[in-house]
């Protein structure tokens, strides 16, 4: 390891994070990205404070209505306002996420610590990882919801499954060159406990790499929601989701294509922006970064 590998990885993980806030390491883009992430969430926490209406109200006389003082964005097929569902749905969007995230976090980082520690269990848990990671996420997402239902909870398992074991191989590859480092072979030596060498000297190494990825799930969960939803295999089409509201405007396109349009704006924005932070913080976090710039 070079001087400048060294040095960057001795900062506390905070202090490398910080060292995103100077555009001279990171540029101008995960500012931006940044602002208008912040944005859509502050848009729909606010949401029930700033509906204009009830986004269930259905108003049969309303149908499809070009964007007005009324509707900011005009109504869909039932009369319901745009702009209140599309809020609305960023909501339930943007929980799957990171509930997505941090369930296949949780379980990636326990199931790779053991995979990286215990040579046994390592052939057993990476043999069914393959298995896992070998068929199509979409399909076993399908599959899980069509088993288990349309709901909330559903559609968070079957976005995370397919998730874990690209965690585990990740944090596996990290145990596996952090336990040569002579402080966890110290720690062996002196008779630490198992629990003790995993989460005290082992699962520091792993925080670095955890919040790249969690940044990647987060945008891979809204997405695959959307496209279930889209799909008519994620969330009841009576909860409002960005993927439900493009899948209800799809024979509505040539009357009115905003029903489509708006939502998908608000979903690439979200995705690019969670895409270009991860990004950024990747940079800040990987030491080879630091000898590349120097």
């Amino acid at each position: 390891m070079t001087n400048i590998d060294r040095s960057a990885a001795d900062k506390p993980l905070a202090l490398r994070l910080l060292s995103m806030a100077s555009p001279a390491q990171t540029g101008i883009a995960p500012f931006i990205a940044a602002i208008m992430l912040l944005a859509v969430i502050l848009l729909t926490i606010l949401s029930p404070q700033i509906a204009t209406h009830d986004p269930l109200a259905m108003d049969p006389l309303m149908r499809l209505k070009p964007p007005s003082e009324a509707h900011l964005l005009g109504t869909d097929g039932f009369g319901r306002d745009l702009f209140s569902r599309m809020i609305l749905g960023g909501r339930i969007s943007l929980l799957i996420g990171i509930c997505a995230a941090v369930v296949a976090l949780g379980l990636g980082v326990l199931i790779g610590l053991v995979a990286g520690y215990f040579r046994l269990a390592d052939a057993i848990i990476m043999r069914a990882m393959d298995a896992l990671m070998a068929m199509p996420s979409i399909l076993i997402a399908i599959g899980l919801v069509a088993l288990n239902g349309p709901s909330i909870g559903s559609v968070i398992m079957a976005i995370t499954i397919p998730e874990v074991p690209r965690v585990v191989r990740l944090v596996r590859s990290v145990v596996l060159t952090a336990r040569e480092e002579p402080y966890v072979e110290a720690a062996m030596a002196l008779g630490s406990s198992t629990p003790k060498i995993l989460f005290q000297h082992l699962l520091p190494n792993t925080m670095a790499p955890m919040i790249v990825q969690g940044t990647y799930i987060i945008a891979s969960a809204i997405l695959t929601e959307a496209l279930l939803s889209f799909l008519g295999a994620g969330i009841s089409t009576e909860i409002p989701t960005w993927g439900n509201i493009m899948a209800e405007g799809r024979q509505y396109f040539r009357i009115n294509p905003g029903i489509i349009l708006w939502p998908g704006l608000l979903l690439t924005i979200c995705v690019l922006s969670i895409n270009l932070i991860g990004d950024a913080a990747r940079d800040a976090l990987d030491p080879r970064m630091k000898k590349r710039q120097a």
